[in-house]
């Protein structure tokens, strides 16, 4: 199943799914965090923050103690940019777990 009309293009039905009922998804969200009993601020857009709380919830974890697994296991190739590896980490759980679950539910 498809989530874009046929007619359009992929590119064309991302950009009308951009409107301003959805403009909080792209404004940077700073948040504060304890990793490792250091004072943290991660600023992301909000639509990592939501990718996050549902990876957090999947893995039975707080988002700080997911963040700070983050930062233990993934800042080895990016040592400079937490956000960064924020972001990249939510690709990769939605390209391989939330895209995975949808074609393992397919009949």
């Amino acid at each position: 199943m498809t989530i874009y009309q046929e007619s359009q293009g992929i590119l064309d039905h991302m950009f009308n799914a951009c409107t301003t009922a959805q403009i909080s998804e792209f404004i940077p969200e700073k948040r504060g965090f304890r990793l490792h009993g250091h004072s943290t601020t991660v600023t992301l857009e909000r639509a990592f923050w939501n990718v996050l709380d549902a990876m957090a919830q999947d893995c039975g974890l707080p988002v700080p103690r997911l963040i700070e697994q983050v930062l233990d296991s993934c800042m080895v190739a990016n040592d400079k940019n937490l956000s960064s590896c924020l972001r990249v980490i939510c690709l990769k759980y939605l390209n391989i777990y939330a895209m995975g679950s949808e074609t393992s539910a397919a009949p």
